[in-house]
């Protein structure tokens, strides 16, 4: 994890930081509850994960995917697939299903993918705001941000 940039201190930065961290957190704990045949609180723990995860990607795709992508076209295809990623996680979490061993192992499998997705927004996309976006940009991101979140506030410098 990537700590020398300074992106980290950009409220905005450290909101979709934190909402990994939650997001990561629930689901994990939703395969340690199934480890232990709690199925009750895995499910529950996946649910909480997705929405999430809903906010975060929505926040994420209006905001600095595309002030990203609009201001240099070398971030076009990079935030595509992160996008296209996240369409992937949120269509295998609309429907899975706990009680079966090839969802629970395709889980599994999804949350090591979603650690390294996250490493590639955290380590690479993040700190290219840094040199790509400029006060309206970043304007335009934490509107998004705010727009996906209006039960929340976000995080103050």
């Amino acid at each position: 994890m990537c700590h020398y940039c300074g992106c980290r201190e950009i409220p905005l930065i450290r909101d979709y930081i934190a909402e990994h961290e939650r997001a990561t957190t629930l689901g994990g704990g939703a395969l340690r509850a199934l480890e232990h045949g709690d199925r009750h609180t895995a499910d529950r723990l996946v649910v909480e994960m997705a929405g999430e995860l809903r906010s975060h990607w929505r926040g994420e795709e209006n905001g600095v995917f595309v002030v990203m992508a609009e201001a240099d076209d070398l971030y076009v295809d990079y935030v595509g697939t992160l996008a296209a990623e996240h369409r992937a996680l949120e269509a295998f979490l609309e429907r899975i299903d706990l009680g079966d061993p090839a969802d629970v192992q395709r889980l599994r499998r999804e949350m090591a993918d979603l650690r390294d997705h996250i490493a590639r927004e955290e380590d690479g996309l993040f700190p290219a705001t840094l040199v790509t976006l400029d006060g309206p940009g970043w304007n335009r991101a934490m509107a998004a941000w705010a727009e996906a979140h209006p039960d929340h506030r976000p995080a103050i410098g």
